[in-house]
């Protein structure tokens, strides 16, 4: 390998408890390959925790580190990576950290649900961010000041957020392609057999026309009509008169591309956001009955027990 260019970018990942180590890998191999291809050193990495020796991921991977919060180097990019539980380990010397460093004027994003703890900092609001799908409905209850996108990674918009996964390579492609252009981050691409490298508005979730094989435009919109009014159902004759079509029509749609009635899959989109506030906020179950267009506690909770076989309150008691 060449000897080091002047302009070699120093990344270092602020590694919180339970990461995603799929994400980790994402995010480092793609700097290694770039050095690799290239025969110089573009790139360079360090690794921090809070305890200044070791992180462990979310499958038990346990991982040396370089440095603790309190021996933060000087880096171009400060990316903090969480995975699970990551509300579990926001604490007040991680927070400090990052503020600190966002004060020095280190450039700091994050990865996977990074996002949260960026949020937590106060560092997103009034921006756009991308986090991992299965955070969003909790995320958007706590953080409603922040604009959340469905999107693999936003690097466009305050600070650089990627959803985790594989979300976090196309970020990383897209970060080598701004500093070395398109060819170097094509051959990148091609050492990890990676061919379908997203942009920053590719979405996180397989399309529902991609899932179904629909190609239904009422359909594709009755949806996102629902999705976006979960705390505040509208009848599906509305739905039907908001995109032109009458209640039959759109009745015999969801029968055909979902063998599903659209009342019954409103009731499982808003269910399943439910769900997901339960298991990932400290909501009251009558808040999340709110949340989620219920009347009433009562009425929440029966409909929730008919279609998971267990209470709201019992779902949350299984986490503790």
């Amino acid at each position: 390998m060449n000897e080091s260019p002047t302009d070699t970018r120093h990344f270092a990942f602020l590694l919180v408890e339970d990461f995603s180590h799929l994400a980790f890998a994402c995010a480092v191999e793609p700097l290694r390959i770039a050095n690799l291809v290239s025969g110089q050193t573009l790139y360079r990495w360090s690794f921090l925790s809070e305890n200044g020796e070791t992180a462990t991921s979310s499958n038990g991977a346990v991982t040396l580190v370089h440095h603790g919060l309190n021996a933060v180097p000087k880096c171009d990019h400060l990316f903090v990576l969480s995975g699970i539980h990551m509300r579990r380990y926001v604490s007040k010397p991680l927070l400090a950290c990052i503020r600190r460093e966002r004060a020095r004027g280190t450039p700091i994003g994050a990865l996977c649900s990074g996002a949260w703890i960026l949020a937590e900092a106060g560092f997103l609001d009034g921006h756009a961010a991308a986090l991992h799908w299965e955070y969003h409905d909790a995320f958007s209850e706590a953080f409603p000041d922040v604009s959340l996108r469905r999107n693999v990674f936003v690097a466009s918009d305050g600070p650089v957020t990627a959803s985790g996964g594989t979300a976090t390579a196309d970020l990383m492609l897209h970060l080598i392609e701004e500093q070395h252009g398109a060819n170097l981050s094509a051959d990148v691409a091609d050492q990890m057999i990676y061919t379908a490298a997203r942009h920053a508005t590719a979405q996180q979730r397989v399309s529902l026309q991609s899932r179904n094989g629909m190609r239904n435009a009422h359909m594709a919109r009755a949806i996102e009509m629902m999705r976006d009014r979960l705390d505040d159902p509208i009848s599906p004759t509305r739905i039907a008169e908001e995109i032109g079509i009458s209640s039959r029509q759109l009745e015999r749609l969801f029968g055909k591309y979902l063998n599903s009635s659209p009342r019954k899959y409103y009731m499982e989109l808003r269910l399943e956001r439910a769900r997901n506030l339960l298991v990932q906020t400290e909501y009251s179950v009558i808040d999340v009955a709110f949340a989620c267009g219920f009347e009433s506690a009562g009425h929440f909770s029966r409909v929730y027990r008919q279609a998971f076989g267990i209470s709201p309150m019992a779902q949350r008691e299984r986490l503790d």
